[in-house]
């Protein structure tokens, strides 16, 4: 390994195909969810914001290192639960570089305890960008006689608005680099019918059934047998429509958002799911990292806000674990 290179690549000795790794500590943990890293200035326990305004002030770098506190404090108390963390990068954007800081250092430190890390991007553009995107997130940046991996998610989202030139960029690092993507195919949000709903003239059908069709193709290129490195997004508040694209992307793995603080629920999301019990990922965001601000975990206080999001996620387990019946 180049002098320089991000510790947490594959090396070529190890299972190359990503989703399979994914898919193998799903298995090892029985656990078929993510946890979203998704911080934000009001979920940030008092007293951990006061512990760093005083030692960095009130400023960017002040929120940014309570961030890297809340992070790593949620990581330590769930790590030996779940397979994957999903940081949201725009959480960490908006406090510029201290903010970009400490989203690279909770990948790192997410990988360190074993985590795989689905970065959720939702980059998307044409030709030279969406290539630089990929590079940055997932593949590897050159400089002169050193190679770096930037910020070394395994999997990242996708959108793909622009169609393959958008995402085809991303499909040649998951090549090269054995890494993965979740394409937005039919997105949770209440919105997201004004356009994924729309019947296109050309088939008579929505255009999230084309989306979906398209990932399939795309993941032709990254699938050695079973499941391909391009996987989908779909959301848990829309499980008809989640049974639907179970059946056009049989080799699709699906990351399903919603669960919790938007409504999804374990007997929502049945059909996402193969009959083997493999076929998606759960992701809970709010639901977990804010857990010890809903009435049920409240006993916990904000002090215990690391062992509330552990008992929410022993507790998301317990639901769809016992919605598909193991």
């Amino acid at each position: 390994m180049a002098e320089g290179q991000f510790a947490g690549i594959i090396e070529r000795g190890e299972e190359t195909q990503m989703i399979k790794r994914l898919i193998r500590e799903i298995q090892k943990k029985n656990a078929p969810i993510v946890v979203g890293l998704d911080p934000q200035m009001a979920l940030i326990p008092q007293k951990l914001l006061d512990k760093n305004y005083q030692q960095y002030g009130q400023t960017l770098e002040g929120a940014a290192n309570a961030f890297w506190d809340f992070n790593r404090a949620i990581i330590d108390a769930v790590c030996d639960l779940i397979p994957a963390v999903k940081p949201q990068s725009a959480m960490y954007e908006r406090l510029g570089l201290a903010g970009e800081a400490v989203y690279h250092k909770t990948i790192s430190y997410a990988r360190d305890k074993g985590l795989l890390v689905i970065g959720d991007i939702k980059r998307g553009d044409i030709g030279s960008t969406s290539a630089a995107y990929a590079d940055g997130h997932l593949g590897l940046v050159t400089v002169g006689e050193k190679v770096y991996a930037p910020f070394g998610e395994d999997f990242a989202t996708v959108n793909p608005y622009m169609g393959t030139d958008a995402v085809g960029p991303f499909v040649d690092v998951c090549k090269a680099q054995d890494k993965g993507i979740f394409v937005l195919v039919k997105t949770s949000n209440p919105s997201s019918g004004e356009f994924q709903d729309q019947i296109l003239a050309e088939t008579g059908k929505p255009l999230y059934e084309s989306v979906a069709y398209m990932v399939e193709k795309w993941g032709e290129e990254t699938r050695e047998d079973g499941y391909s490195d391009v996987g989908a997004v779909v959301g848990a508040t829309y499980p008809r429509q989640g049974e639907r694209l179970r059946e056009l992307m049989p080799h699709t793995y699906i990351l399903v958002p919603g669960y919790g603080a938007q409504g999804g629920r374990g007997f929502d999301l049945t059909h996402f799911f193969d009959k083997d019990g493999l076929g998606a990922i759960v992701n809970s965001s709010r639901g977990i990292i804010a857990a010890y601000q809903k009435d049920n975990y409240a006993g916990f206080g904000a002090e215990h806000f690391a062992e509330a999001s552990r008992q929410a996620v022993l507790d998301m387990l317990a639901d769809i674990n016992g919605a598909l019946g193991r």
